[in-house]
């Protein structure tokens, strides 16, 4: 058995439910599971139809995924559904997405998504089918700890790691799930797809806006919300007016392509005023930032994050991108919320992305929780 779900009692007699996107990874996943014994049920979430998107490369849950799903449930013969989740879908993500961006934001959609979608609401269907455990192909590591309670990783293969999209996962959740890809790389789960004869197995990645069918997603907020695209000033550090904009909507922090404007230096957009529609720019050096305030922490180390906190900061290292290295930081509770510490900084820190905590910077470190970045700072908090 090349993976375990860490399950008491005979496979045969346990069901486990797969979230099928009709890519190659949770293909795999429902066809490793099945092999191994488990009574394997795989479900696909409809989540939009924006028809280009449903035939679109690196387009995900629509239409052609839908009948890729079937088609791998029908070659390994397990049972197969398609639920629609629409209506939610757009409701809890597409439209906080356009709401995020007219408010100067950079949000995270797959966050949103896993939170209140495939954690949640799919998670629950799972339990009414009878299901163990919820199984995904994420590339991320759950393991259970010494307290019988499960854990969280990164990935072994760093590039392919989606931690960072999985820190809103509760303690109560990660019991029920489970990610069996974790302990493996994207050429061996291309290998297991051929070895299982899946007529997906070089079909390209998803992208991580999978509901964009153009890749621009300003065409989704300006649809969302009509007239959200307001021009307004470009303005520098001291507020002195550089140019004009067609809307803050098409741009985020450290932006440096498509400002329009010419000077001795390169510059960057170091901030977003949606309320007065400025674009403000500034050097390279402006986009380090040292201390950030966040909100809606979750935490899933161990121990209550309250009294973790009682003794004051804790060292952390945490990801403001899901491409960046963790960074060394400290984290406290400070009044309203709670607050990142960068030891030595970091770049292009935004508004409404996720800041993600480890307890190492290397290997499959352990995954402490995160929070949405609400506001950032390049000074230190005084000692």
């Amino acid at each position: 058995m090349l993976n375990s779900l860490d399950l008491e009692g005979r496979p045969q007699d346990t069901r486990v439910v797969v979230a099928m996107s009709g890519g190659v990874d949770s293909s795999v996943t429902a066809a490793l599971l099945k092999a191994e014994g488990y009574d394997v049920i795989g479900v696909t979430l409809q989540l939009y139809d924006h028809g280009a998107a449903t035939h679109r490369k690196g387009a995900c849950c629509a239409g052609q995924d839908i009948h890729d799903a079937r088609a791998v449930a029908d070659r390994i013969g397990i049972p197969h559904y398609v639920l629609d989740y629409e209506s939610r879908f757009k409701e809890a993500v597409i439209d906080r997405f356009a709401e995020s961006y007219v408010a100067g934001e950079t949000p995270v959609p797959c966050v949103d998504c896993n939170m209140a979608i495939k954690f949640k609401d799919l998670l629950g269907t799972a339990r009414e089918l009878g299901a163990k455990v919820l199984a995904t192909g994420h590339y991320v590591a759950s393991r259970a700890t010494p307290a019988g309670a499960r854990a969280l990783y990164r990935a072994k293969e760093e590039e392919r790691d989606q931690s960072y999209f999985l820190f809103g996962t509760t303690h109560a959740q990660l019991d029920l799930l489970r990610f069996p890809l974790g302990d493996m790389g994207k050429a061996k789960t291309r290998e297991l797809a051929r070895s299982f004869g899946l007529a997906i197995a070089d079909k390209h990645d998803s992208q991580d806006i999978c509901f964009v069918p153009s890749g621009r997603y300003t065409d989704v907020i300006e649809r969302l919300k009509p007239g959200a695209a307001q021009a307004g000033d470009v303005v520098d550090m001291d507020g002195k007016i550089l140019g004009r904009h067609d809307g803050i909507i098409h741009f985020t922090i450290g932006q440096r392509r498509g400002l329009k404007i010419a000077g001795p230096a390169p510059l960057y957009v170091v901030a977003l005023d949606a309320a007065a529609q400025r674009v403000v720019v500034g050097p390279r050096e402006a986009l380090t930032m040292r201390r950030i305030a966040l909100r809606d922490v979750n935490w899933i180390g161990e121990g209550a994050l309250d009294r973790v906190l009682d003794a004051g900061k804790i060292e952390v290292f945490v990801k403001v991108r899901s491409t960046r290295p963790p960074r060394a930081a400290f984290l406290s509770a400070v009044a309203g919320g709670h607050e990142i510490e960068l030891i030595d900084g970091e770049d292009g820190v935004s508004p409404g992305q996720a800041c993600v905590f480890y307890d190492s910077a290397q290997g499959q470190a352990r995954v402490l929780g995160g929070g949405f970045i609400r506001a950032a700072a390049a000074t230190a908090r005084a000692a």
